[in-house]
């Protein structure tokens, strides 16, 4: 499952970054890692951009760049 599937509200564990460019490092640098728990706050209005809470931050990604992280899903707390 990608991240940019992840619904409101839920959780997941990030499984992998795709990718071995410079947006799959700026990923990793901020917090996009394996084995991460990651949770989706919400959408803008239009859908673009998505904000997500990881490692006790929020952090707002595009949905070319959320789609670039594999997730399995976790029940939620």
């Amino acid at each position: 499952m990608r991240l940019d599937e992840l619904g409101q509200g839920e959780t997941a564990e990030i499984t992998e970054v795709l990718g071995n460019d410079v947006l799959a490092s700026r990923l990793m640098e901020m917090g996009i890692i394996d084995g991460e728990p990651i949770t989706m706050i919400g959408k803008a209005p239009m859908g673009d951009p998505i904000e997500f809470s990881v490692q006790g931050y929020r952090i707002s990604l595009r949905k070319t760049e959320a789609a670039r992280v594999q997730i399995a899903r976790t029940k939620e707390c």
